[in-house]
Order: C-alpha cells, then structure tokens, then sequence
C-alpha cells in the first residue's frame, strides 16, 4: 500500500500489483547455471544480458477469461529484446480479448560476446516456454489445447523454429515439464525474420496469422514464403500485407497509417473466428 498526505490526513491507496516473474528453469537453463545470476540490462524500450529466461505473466481479469493464452516473443534482431513496445503492449491487448499473455525473456545469440545460439538456445527457450505454460493451466486458468505463440521480427524467427521445427516430447526427461508437448496450437507471426522457415510444413503445423508491411522487404519475403508453404501443405493460414509502415511498427500506436494502427484488430478477428475468444474450457 502506498501512503499519501495531504495536511493532516493520511490518504492509503492500493499499490499496483506487478506482473509475476516465471522462470523457465527454477536453477537456470541447463549447462549455463552458472550464469544465472547475473544481473539483466535494461533502458528505455529495451532489455538485454538475459541467463536466466523467464515468462512474465499477464492474466485478464477472470470475467473476461478465455481460456486461451499465448506466449509472446518480443524482437530485437538477437541483440536485444523489444520488451515493452513488442511485450507487453501485446501482453495488454490480449488481456483485454481475454486472453492470458506470457512474455518471454529468450536468450540472445547475437548479442555482443553471447555463448548462445539462436538455433538451439533461443528454440530452447520458445519450446519450455510453451511447456511450462501448459504445464501451470490449471493454476492460470487456461486451456492446455489453446496454448498459441506469438513473435515480432526475430522473435518471429523464434515462433517458426517451434511451431514449424520437428518437436516431440522428451518422454524420458527427467523434469516432467519437458515430457510435454512444445509446439503451440496456433503461431502469429509480426514482420518475421527468415530463419526457422522449414523447405516443407510438419503434417502438423498449427494454424498461422502473418502479418507484414509491403515496403518492409526482408520481412514481406518471409511472410510471402511462409505463406506459400501453408498454401502447399493445405494448412489454415490467414495473411494481410499493408501497403506501408516499414518494419518494427509493434503493436501500431505509433504510427500515421490507419492500417498499422488497426492492425491488432485483423489478429482479433482472426482469434475469435476461429474461435479461441469463445469462453472454454479451463
């Protein structure tokens, strides 16, 4: 509670509650324990210096829940995360559809002197994080089969190497989190980045919303070859291409064009046709 004084009256008001910190892997992740503790850097928009990956967790409030959640990986080309703009404002406007929304720290393979590798360390990551929500739904009140992954740009990249790489449960694993299925029931992917794209859909390749700008070159050419590919394999795809906006447009608010700005609402649409805004089972 926090204390506000005004003359001789004390007025308490309540404090705002911060969103829960969920670490993927309680002691660190696995062959860099010794790293966890060191401390993350953040300023202004960005977060970087991440050894200890974690979810942190936005519930909408119970009379608005769904039962759906999605696990949300912010970009930053590797080097660093767009947390907020790419987090936790998608973490917001999912809340409000009722969807629970998870944001995920994933490690950097790009960032300067990094051990990591984006193709194993931050795929790493995408996968327990999935597991890890699925393994909690009781307790947050989801659906473990409405369980969706969402990427901007490099986190894109990371939303394709688990949707659309080859996944099974590790059913020897020793950590029950692991025996659990990764790839998600639904992916979105924002302005991706090429890497993860396979040369053919799993059979099992969950149901796809692409977005990107006309003018962001690099990124259309993803949305364009994944599109493709959902097309070949028969595969549910949902795809809008904006005439404009360039690249790294987050969730739209800050920009001139009225369909960048409306863009969460075509991805809001696209959640309750097909029909995972409706109250389920949880």
């Amino acid at each position: 509670m926090t204390a506000l004084v005004v003359g001789v009256c004390a007025l308490v008001l309540p404090s705002v509650e911060e969103p829960m910190v969920v670490r993927l892997w309680e002691g660190g992740p696995p062959g860099f324990e010794a790293r966890r503790d060191e401390p993350e850097q953040a300023q202004d928009y960005w977060v970087k210096n991440i050894h200890h990956p974690s979810l942190t967790v936005f519930l909408p409030p119970p009379e608005k829940a769904t039962g759906t959640a999605v696990v949300i990986c912010p970009g930053g080309g590797h080097r660093l995360l767009v947390y907020n703009a790419e987090g936790v404002e998608a973490a917001r406007f999912l809340n409000e559809l009722g969807v629970a929304a998870f944001v995920l720290k994933y490690r950097l393979g790009r960032e300067e002197g990094s051990p990591y590798q984006i193709d194993v360390h931050a795929r790493a990551d995408g996968l327990r994080a999935v597991r890890l929500v699925r393994s909690r739904a009781a307790e947050w009140g989801i659906d473990p089969a409405r369980v969706g992954l969402m990427g901007f740009s490099a986190g894109g990249e990371v939303v394709s190497m688990v949707a659309l790489g080859s996944e099974a449960a590790e059913l020897e694993a020793s950590d029950p989190v692991d025996r659990l299925n990764g790839r998600p029931d639904f992916g979105i992917w924002i302005y991706p980045g090429p890497l993860g794209i396979p040369e053919a859909l799993p059979p099992e390749a969950p149901p796809a919303f692409l977005l990107v700008a006309n003018d962001d070159r690099g990124a259309a050419r993803s949305v364009m070859s994944l599109l493709a590919k959902y097309r070949a394999a028969d595969r549910p795809v949902e795809a809008h291409i904006l005439a404009g906006g360039g690249h790294a447009f987050n969730m739209g608010k800050r920009s001139e064009r009225v369909s960048v700005r409306g863009w969460p609402g075509r991805l809001a649409e696209w959640l309750a046709d097909l029909g995972y805004l409706d109250r389920g089972s949880r």
